[in-house]
């Protein structure tokens, strides 16, 4: 088990503190922008972008430069440059001069962090625990993710009414420096990478490549990258539908988007034994195509007691995607090669949150063209459909174990 590691018990620690503050804000920052700066659906879906657009930019080089060193110094630099840049925002509140576009560039700047974080952690976690403990150390990894959810959103809520949502957004710069700390203090050294003598563009068409000839990513990417497309359409408009036709509170938004948590906390601790009993490679498919239909209850939701109907649509998607979530990165990190895995990570990262801009600024056009709830049902539709291209890739294969290895010639 992974929690026989104590260095796996410090990156847990990090993920902890850091993934908790990232919820709060992830409340703060969009009830800062619709409540005290006055955002449009368009002005909301910029600075949602503006977060996922470095991605698209620079995804790719960055997996091929965290492939030519240790990876826990980029981890680190990550949480740091993050911190920096969140404090500046209450700073900026404090002194009367925050703004829309402050937000987008603080977004932008962070996002530029979190591509070198997100795919140097993705290929760090081998390091720390083994590729036999995967799948439990990406389980317990998302269940405290989760639990930071479950308490995130509800903290952030009560937070925003009480002290107002600029000083919360203080929060996550703390606990990104909390989460720097808890690095340093691993102590398992990282295998040497490898010498590179490809440059690094013919390094980046090679991650390509072997994504676009293996069959199972593809799939993947294609499933991810609809799930993460829907999400950002509805990004763009969720806060807005909650807080001005839903005419939620603050804290009940929190307590909404805390009900969603509590069913991810509950799907990651459940992965498991769910892919023991249903198959490890199979849950990957079918966790969307049972959850998925059920998020379709959310534009229905109405003032009053339809509330409920937007809480259980949330749940049901929180659950699907977090279950195929931790099965679908811990079948990656098993099978890809270990020279490959932080391209392959970068490849894969890219064509998932490529599409996020653009999902963040069609949603925030949709709203602004056809309405709030329309464009809530054009991301259900695409949540509904994501799973075909794995179910057509996995439909004869139970578990991990049976899917050939990607080497060099894989199709699987």
């Amino acid at each position: 088990m992974p929690f026989r590691h104590r260095d796996f018990r410090l990156l847990l620690l990090g993920q902890t503190t850091s993934q908790l503050g990232a919820q709060v804000s992830g409340v703060a920052i969009p009830l800062l922008a619709v409540v005290t700066l006055d955002a449009s659906p368009l002005q909301l879906g910029l600075v949602t972008a503006a977060g996922t657009i470095a991605f698209a930019l620079i995804g790719l080089p960055a997996g091929a430069w965290i492939d030519r060193c240790r990876r826990r110094p980029v981890l680190v630099a990550g949480d740091l440059v993050r911190a920096a840049l969140l404090a500046t925002i209450p700073l900026s509140a404090f002194l009367g001069t925050l703004t829309i576009a402050q937000l987008v560039v603080v977004s932008l700047l962070a996002g530029v962090a979190r591509v070198f974080f997100d795919v140097g952690y993705q290929s760090y976690l081998p390091s720390v625990i083994g590729r036999s403990d995967l799948l439990a150390g990406n389980s317990a990894m998302e269940t405290v993710r989760a639990c930071g959810q479950v308490a995130g959103p509800g903290i952030g809520g009560w937070s925003v009414t009480l002290l107002g949502a600029a000083n919360v957004v203080l929060v996550q710069a703390v606990t990104f420096a909390v989460s720097a700390a808890s690095l340093l203090a691993i102590k398992t050294r990282e295998p040497a990478p490898l010498p590179r003598q490809a440059r690094i563009g013919a390094e980046i068409r090679e991650g390509l490549a072997f994504v676009a000839r293996t069959g199972l990513l593809r799939a993947t990417a294609l499933c991810s990258a609809a799930g993460n497309f829907s999400f950002a359409i509805a990004s763009a408009v969720t806060f807005v539908f909650m807080a001005r036709m839903l005419c939620l509170s603050p804290t009940m938004i929190g307590m909404v988007l805390t009900a969603g948590a509590v069913a991810a906390m509950a799907g990651a601790a459940i992965t498991p034994r769910l892919a023991r009993r249903v198959g490890s490679a199979r849950i990957i498919w079918l966790s969307l195509a049972v959850t998925g239909p059920v998020t379709v209850l959310v534009p229905l939701a109405r003032p009053g007691w339809a509330v409920g109907l937007l809480v259980l649509g949330t749940a049901a998607g929180e659950l699907g995607q977090i279950i195929y979530a931790v099965a679908n990165v811990s079948l990656r990190q098993r099978l890809c090669p270990e020279r490959m895995l932080g391209r392959v990570n970068a490849t894969m990262r890219v064509l998932l949150m490529g599409l996020f801009p653009l999902g963040a600024l069609l949603g925030g056009a949709l709203g602004e063209a056809v309405g709030l709830r329309p464009t809530l049902w054009v991301a259900a539709a695409i949540i509904v459909l994501s799973p075909l291209p794995v179910y057509w890739a996995l439909r004869r294969i139970r578990d991990v174990e049976d899917v050939p290895h990607w080497g060099r010639n894989s199709t699987a």
